[in-house]
């Protein structure tokens, strides 16, 4: 074969090459007021209630079940000319609080103008350092751009808090960003042992079982299944536009992912499996944290997943 004949099939694998990882990134997802906690109990920072990335395009008002919002890990403070701006670098130990902040552009100026995903302008999680204490709230906003999250007691330690959004206007218009800041809550800081990996855990009598291998970098089908004194759960509740919200935190450095199922919600009924594509971009552990509401009860089931 010639040297321009050569070339011209590295292109053509290539291109196809490009086309498939596309075709890939496509099935993915990573996806108030000041005391909705959205938690198995609300606004509290108990373990025992919880049973044990680059930047994407925006697809409308709401994200689609089974995407993978390609926000990056989340683990920095500033993107692409946003920042997630806070003054407090300490919060009080053993005691709700609110947290203020705001999401300033590149213009320096507060961020008042945000698309709604997953019936929330804005998803704001807290995470301590050894991935226990897992908090999703959702902040409301004043007229100036000034957020108020609001937090249940922490424990002491080091916590990570992240912002997830979208601008509906400005030169981020249709981006989806994670931006995440840490602080310290004063006190003995005793280090939760992550526990092992399983495909299994319990949350308030409910069995959540989750099927499927991970490869770091790589879209992979998983399933959750939900059952409850050995029978299938069919009454899942939608919860913030889908029937399970699930999230994911990397040990070690606490990188963020957000997943959701690919499951249309189509009536007040769901489950018991919900269908996910799902890329993690590291390998470890990830701690899972899947939400899902039955009789109107929030409920949180955590569980640790080994990615390869």
């Amino acid at each position: 074969m010639s040297l321009v004949s050569r070339s011209s099939a590295r292109r053509r694998r290539t291109t196809v090459a490009a086309s498939l990882g596309g075709a890939l990134a496509l099935a993915l997802t990573a996806c108030g007021s000041p005391t909705s906690h959205d938690s198995s109990m609300p606004g509290r920072d108990t373990p025992s209630s919880v049973a044990s990335t680059a930047q994407g395009t925006h697809h409308g008002d709401s994200a689609m079940p089974g995407m993978t919002m390609n926000t990056g890990d989340g683990l920095v403070t500033k993107k692409d000319g946003y920042t997630l701006a806070a003054k407090a670098a300490t919060l009080p130990t053993g005691k709700a609080t609110s947290y203020r902040f705001a999401i300033t552009g590149p213009d320096t100026k507060p961020v008042t103008d945000f698309a709604v995903e997953q019936t929330k302008r804005l998803h704001f999680y807290a995470i301590r350092s050894d991935l226990t204490g897992f908090q999703h709230v959702h902040p409301t906003m004043a007229d100036d751009g000034t957020w108020t999250a609001g937090l249940g007691a922490l424990r002491p330690g080091s916590w990570r808090l992240f912002a997830q959004f979208t601008p509906r206007t400005g030169a981020g218009k249709g981006q989806d960003f994670v931006l995440s800041r840490t602080v310290t809550v004063p006190g003995s800081a005793a280090t939760t042992v992550l526990p092992k990996a399983s495909t299994t855990a319990t949350v308030d009598g409910y069995t959540v079982t989750v099927q499927g291998e991970l490869m770091a970098g790589m879209a992979h089908p998983l399933t959750v299944t939900v059952s409850k004194d050995g029978k299938p759960v069919t009454d899942l509740q939608p919860y913030l536009g889908t029937y399970a919200h699930l999230t994911a935190f990397h040990e070690g450095d606490q990188a963020f992912a957000h997943l959701h199922p690919e499951n249309k919600v189509e009536g007040r009924r769901g489950g018991p499996s919900l269908s996910l594509h799902a890329e993690l971009a590291k390998s470890g552990n990830w701690r899972l944290f899947l939400q899902f509401r039955t009789a109107g009860t929030l409920h949180t089931a955590a569980l640790t997943l080994r990615v390869s």
